[in-house]
């Protein structure tokens, strides 16, 4: 059976970068935006569409498909919000079985559990999520400590509950992972080793 690694993460704890690096270090394939790119691609619903409800945005403000309708439903927006989560199920799925593989995010812990993956979350102090995302880039350079820490509170609320509604289980109980990682005060890069030696042995 192939080595599957999934990793939960909070906003600006730097698990997007973990799970990029440790792909590197052990020479697994690397899945992320490429799963919301294939559900938009197999669907032909836009991928803004398809982020906002892995994300639980408020996504009807995004164009809904392209191309063609996906299909009418006597209530769209939840069926087809259970549409992207199946797709997005059957594509983790093909991935695992594929080979070796980190995934991030996207319930995968819970939809690979029959492969036994080894499952991380990761996590982070607010000085130091502030800190990450003020690092990462543009986006957020405008908004004050006050408005980016509301923002991290919302994102992470917003993981939180499509996580519980799809899996039944609490984001973020340290019982639901094999390691749990604090990155507070700490660079990615310096972590990475630690981990790949861990998973090796």
């Amino acid at each position: 059976m192939n080595k599957i690694i999934t990793i939960g993460r909070e906003f600006g704890s730097g698990g997007r970068e973990l799970g990029r690096r440790l792909s590197e270090e052990l020479g697994f394939a690397y899945y992320d935006q490429e799963i919301i790119h294939e559900i938009a691609k197999r669907t032909s619903l836009s991928e803004q569409y398809v982020n906002a409800v892995v994300e639980q945005q408020s996504f009807f403000s995004f164009p809904i498909h392209i191309g063609r309708s996906f299909y009418i439903a006597s209530d769209p927006a939840f069926e087809q919000k259970q549409a992207v989560y199946q797709e997005q199920s059957r594509i983790i799925m093909e991935m695992a079985a594929k080979s070796d593989c980190i995934i991030v995010g996207r319930c995968a812990d819970y939809i690979l559990k029959e492969y036994q993956p080894f499952r991380i979350f990761v996590y982070a102090d607010m000085e130091s999520k502030i800190k990450r995302c003020r690092e990462k880039g543009q986006e957020d350079e405008n908004l004050s400590d006050k408005e980016l820490k509301q923002k991290i509170h919302s994102i992470d609320k917003k993981r939180a509950r499509y996580y519980e509604m799809y899996t039944g289980n609490e984001w973020g109980d340290k019982l639901n992972f094999d390691l749990c990682i604090n990155t507070s005060h700490r660079t990615i890069k310096e972590i990475v080793p630690a981990i790949a030696k861990l998973i090796n042995e």
